[in-house]
């Protein structure tokens, strides 16, 4: 046995996970150390969620060898944390985020491995119910497993599959995955419970070892059968015992996230289980990579590109939208002390954190809530202060009934800061930021504004203050032109003209516009260019000025053609306009990933395209 040389698995010859049940420990954890290179190689060039992938190497090596996929399922919540999975079930990482590449979330399409699609938090408990019910109204025998972690737990829709997925007999395994951290560290009194776990982990092992004293003879089985029932009693009459035990789980755990012979054991016991089982693993965040496992505020959660070796994330010179609008909010923190500041666990991604560290009387992190982020808003504002809320595109979605009911309809003063809008690229159809300005302008009393320049976000921002009720600023991904530009003056709801021509009128949204003015004028073409600051409310004395032009044409990159481009050619329709209307927008459908470049070429909404348009008879 001293010579034996434990066998290293080729990771890119792997087809599904049946090869590792031939393995023993000591191959398993190589197998592991070189999954986690290979991660590390792959988020280095193309980014993704790193740190989360890192933590559940472990994890998903013992579910794949204790569960038989894809007849059994798996849901990883959000999506982002199945890297591992997707390398066990064979698929490649070599285009990975890439256009047509492998995705950084679960795909059906990719793989029969994948049951369920997410990038949002918290859908898995409610997802494997949903399976659970089905198999058995079909009358059909497999396990069905809910993998959450980063805090997932504490959203409200959690909950919810929670406490319907203990009831009848519909039987889910539910893995808990506690490393602590939410994007950036957890917050609320679920992560103190998870915190707390260590002495539960005391206690299950002293119940172990009393009842192994004890029931080898029969005065000691009697002796603890009736201390069982005193303790059953004083635990049901006397002590609150835990949120799953309360909800009718069985509870497992927590046990070593990293420990892939105990995880076994315990996945093996938690399918004897007749009941529904929640399983608590602990894990680190980013487990391998110094860089990654220190990190306590966020950064590596999820990476663009960087150096493995020296752990150098990329010096960027450019100047992004979020930083900007960071140096607003702490100007406003430091002037006006009835200024809060709210963020659903993305603080942050949207460099709000020096603001947090400033003021942390006046600064909330609610987790990944967005929901209660808006709804808290609202009784923020009907008490006197004014909330800043800043939260990205896709998650706004999971707010709306909140915005609508609570903000928007009590008409209550806030400024809500929407990151991310428009096309972001390489995470995919679900966090493309293209649909809020859609629904946000059916609604009523919401003002809805992109800014093209710097200067004209200072004044959005400042406006937003002027009690107009929810004041909702939206703002892209991509960096923003840093040339000085002149002092302009606005007024709440209208438009600018920034060149005037004949015959064509482009009615543009957002940043692009000032690369387009610039192609305009270089050009020297005969056209007129509106900057549509706001798009709710419209500017009504424009648009009547839109009825001399020969063609109109609605250029907005950022938001489906549902939205702004939609309203204004109903608009000019009722107005008898009877020139040509041309919409550039984006379709409504879901987009896949590819750099937002390649994302606009696909639609024709590049620069390029404009002026090609333009060009056109």
């Amino acid at each position: 046995m001293s010579n034996y040389e434990p066998k290293r698995i080729n990771i890119k010859s792997i087809k599904n996970p049946e090869f590792l049940k031939e393995l023993n420990y000591r191959e398993l954890d190589l197998l592991s150390e070189d999954i986690k290179n290979y991660i590390l190689n792959v988020t280095s060039k193309s980014g993704g969620h790193l740190s989360s992938n890192l933590g559940v190497i472990d994890a998903t090596i013992a579910l794949c060898r204790s569960f038989n996929f894809p007849k059994d399922k798996i849901i990883f919540d959000v999506g982002h944390q199945c890297y591992t999975y997707k390398i066990l079930t064979g698929r490649s990482l070599e285009r990975f985020r890439l256009k047509d590449g492998t995705s950084g979330f679960q795909k059906m399409s990719e793989s029969e491995y994948d049951a369920f699609e997410a990038g949002h938090s918290s859908t898995s408990i409610s997802a494997a119910v949903g399976f659970a019910y089905a198999r058995d109204i079909k009358k059909e025998n497999y396990d069905i497993i809910a993998f959450i972690g980063d805090s997932s737990i504490a959203n409200g829709l959690a909950f919810e599959g929670l406490n319907n997925g203990s009831s009848g007999n519909h039987k889910v395994i539910i893995v808990v995955n506690d490393n602590n951290m939410s994007i950036s560290p957890a917050v609320g009194a679920l992560s103190k419970f998870f915190t707390g776990l260590s002495i539960s982990a005391f206690y299950r092992k002293s119940k172990n070892a009393y009842r192994k004293i004890l029931v080898w003879n029969f005065l000691g089985r009697k002796i603890y059968s009736l201390s069982k029932k005193i303790k059953n009693w004083v635990k049901r009459h006397v002590i609150r015992i835990g949120i799953f035990d309360n909800l009718g789980y069985k509870v497992l755990g927590p046990i070593d996230g990293h420990n892939i012979k105990r995880m076994e054991a315990t996945f093996a016991k938690a399918k004897k289980v007749p009941q529904s089982v929640v399983i608590i693993i602990q894990t680190v965040k980013g487990k391998g990579y110094k860089f990654a496992e220190e990190d306590n505020v966020g950064t590596w959660h999820g990476v663009s590109t960087f150096n493995k070796k020296t752990g150098k994330l990329p010096n960027d010179n450019h100047h992004s939208w979020s930083e900007f609008y960071e140096k607003l909010v702490a100007e406003k923190m430091e002037t006006d002390k009835n200024v809060v500041t709210i963020v659903p666990a993305t603080g942050f991604g949207s460099y709000l954190k020096p603001v947090f560290d400033k003021y942390p009387d006046r600064c909330f992190d609610v987790g990944i809530a967005e929901e209660h982020a808006l709804t808290m808003s609202s009784a923020i504002s009907i008490s006197g202060l004014h909330p800043i809320i800043s939260i990205y595109s896709t998650f706004l979605q999971r707010g709306y009934d909140q915005l609508s009911h609570d903000l928007a309809r009590m008409n209550c003063d806030s400024t809500i800061l929407i990151d991310r809008a428009g096309l972001v690229g390489q995470d995919g159809e679900t966090h493309q930021g293209i649909y809020d300005e859609q629904f946000l302008l059916g609604i009523p009393n919401v003002t809805v504004a992109m800014a093209a320049s710097k200067c004209e976000a200072e004044i959005l921002f400042k406006e937003s203050f002027n009690h107009h009720g929810p004041f909702c600023i939206r703002y892209p991904r991509e960096s923003f032109d840093d040339t000085k530009q002149e002092n302009i003056e606005l007024s709440y709801g209208k438009w600018r003209e920034i060149i005037k021509g004949n015959n064509t009128c482009i009615v543009s949204v957002g940043p692009v516009g000032v690369q387009l003015s610039r192609e305009i004028k270089s050009q020297n073409l005969d056209v007129t260019l509106v900057d549509a600051i706001y798009q709710k409310p419209m500017d009504e004395e424009y648009i009547q000025k839109l009825l001399n032009y020969k063609r109109i044409i609605i250029y907005d990159p950022y938001s489906v053609k549902e939205g702004f481009a939609s309203i204004l050619s109903s608009k000019l329709v009722s107005l008898k306009y009877k020139g040509d209307i041309v919409v550039k927008a984006i379709p409504n459908t879901f987009v896949k990933q590819a750099t937002i470049e390649e994302q606009r070429q696909e639609f024709g909404l590049t620069i390029n395209d404009i002026i090609d348009l333009i060009s056109s008879k």
